[in-house]
């Protein structure tokens, strides 16, 4: 006689029958990238539209190409093209509201531009001058991730905030094929399904993550379908149909505002240029390879509908052009000029209240930059902010001990907010978008 045999014995009894806590077949992506133009779809689409579209293209392709030359003249130090992928960078900034926020990656400045931000701006980060080179407030812009996939949190907790106080906030999220392999990249679409986050994460799969194809990064049948798994809605789209990524990206925006939760978007679309100017991509691909996308230009194809159906001619084709050339020399002429930078500015608007450690770096800088000006003043330009400091410090502890909180050292100060992250840092009020009390510029 067995245990379970024995009179009064524990028989468990057989589970429930198994369910899907989710339908997974209204998630999944169409087996092929959706298309418009070149269909019997485009007939229906809105004119104006196609034109703002073919526009910002021009100027995007344009930009790209002056900001890659900036680099080669040592205007920039490093300059990531999306030339090829200009569909992509302008749907998504043209589908956002005002109120809306926009979290790009390094190589999204063309986006950033099409949202309104001054192409001078979008490009000091790039060029070394500055944190970010812009306040993420102005525009609704976060500042360019460098890190991969870092900002796809930070979008996910915005936008939460958001959703919290009522506002009709959506946060797209843009990032690269390569960040896909990224913790933060799970993390981010883990939180923001559980939490029906209003959040679009838009991924410009343009084939490589640098020089590692996507193949040797997912054996997935495509990007999109990964989002099955976290319980949002795939969709798969061609990043070169500038009209098709519009409508997938606005209609995943507003499901996003009416409270439908989250979506993923992959775009097919491919990198024409190197990584950066200091890749060379001809050691991973074939020129035979970058002709076959050269042959699906965005550019080209749009502006092939737009001749097909009489909506622009030669003259209006030659005006977006003539705009495009104003738009790069204004943007040659400013990048000439040698900025007016202050040393001091590095120890600006990172923290709320400088730490200690940063109190004393900048004291030490302070002083180098007086020898340099009246070495007599160098010895009195260390002493006044070593006493501001030390002053700084015991006035903080008198603080932390009227509030009952044991004193801190140096090394336990820390921003007011807490925080590190310029999208995720919380304000004295609390609100949800801005940063620090002194207007942060990260």
């Amino acid at each position: 006689m067995t245990v379970l045999e024995q009179p009064g014995s524990y028989r468990p009894t057989p589970p429930p029958a198994w369910q899907p806590r989710t339908d997974a077949a209204p998630l999944l992506p169409d087996a092929e990238p959706y298309r418009v133009l070149g269909t019997a779809a485009a007939d229906g689409l809105d004119p104006e539209l196609l034109r703002r579209l073919y526009g910002r293209l021009v100027r995007g392709r344009r930009y790209n190409t002056q900001a890659t030359a900036l680099t080669r003249q040592g205007r920039l130090a490093v300059y990531p093209s999306s030339t090829g992928q200009e569909a992509c960078e302008v749907a998504a900034a043209l589908v956002l509201q005002e109120q809306d926020w926009l979290f790009p990656s390094y190589r999204d400045t063309l986006a950033v531009v099409a949202r309104g931000l001054d192409p001078v701006a979008a490009l000091t980060l790039l060029r070394g001058d500055w944190h970010t080179g812009y306040d993420p407030r102005e525009r609704r812009v976060a500042p360019l991730s460098t890190p991969l996939a870092t900002q796809l949190p930070h979008a996910v907790g915005l936008a939460h905030a958001a959703r919290l106080a009522g506002d009709e906030v959506v946060a797209l999220a843009m990032v690269g094929d390569g960040g896909t392999s990224e913790g933060d990249f799970h993390e981010a679409l883990n939180f923001a399904a559980v939490w029906r986050a209003p959040v679009v994460f838009f991924v410009q799969n343009n084939g490589f993550a640098i020089s590692v194809p996507l193949a040797k990064q997912t054996a997935a049948p495509s990007l999109a379908h990964k989002a099955v798994g976290y319980g949002m809605p795939g969709r798969l789209v061609d990043g070169n149909d500038a009209a098709a990524v519009h409508e997938v990206l606005g209609e995943a925006v507003e499901r996003a505002r009416a409270d439908g939760g989250p979506t993923l978007v992959e775009a097919v679309t491919y990198r024409v240029e190197a990584h950066t100017n200091a890749d060379d991509a001809t050691r991973y691909r074939s020129d035979a390879e970058v002709e076959a996308w050269r042959a699906h230009d965005p550019i080209a194809l749009l502006e092939a509908e737009l001749t097909r159906r009489g909506l622009i001619d030669d003259e209006g084709i030659r005006a977006e052009r003539d705009a495009a050339e104003r738009m790069a020399a204004d943007l040659r002429d400013r990048m000439n000029e040698d900025a007016a930078l202050d040393p001091m500015d590095l120890f600006a608007n990172v923290y709320a209240q400088q730490t200690a450690q940063l109190r004393e770096q900048a004291a030490q800088l302070r002083a180098e930059l007086a020898a340099e000006q009246q070495p007599e003043a160098a010895e009195s330009a260390v002493e006044e902010p070593a006493r501001e400091a030390s002053a700084g410090e015991a006035s903080g502890q008198a603080v932390g001990r009227a509030a009952g909180r044991p004193a801190q050292g140096p090394r336990g100060s820390q921003a007011s907010h807490g925080s590190r992250g310029s999208q995720g840092s919380q304000s004295s009020q609390g609100s949800y978008g801005s940063q620090s009390s002194q207007g942060e510029r990260r």
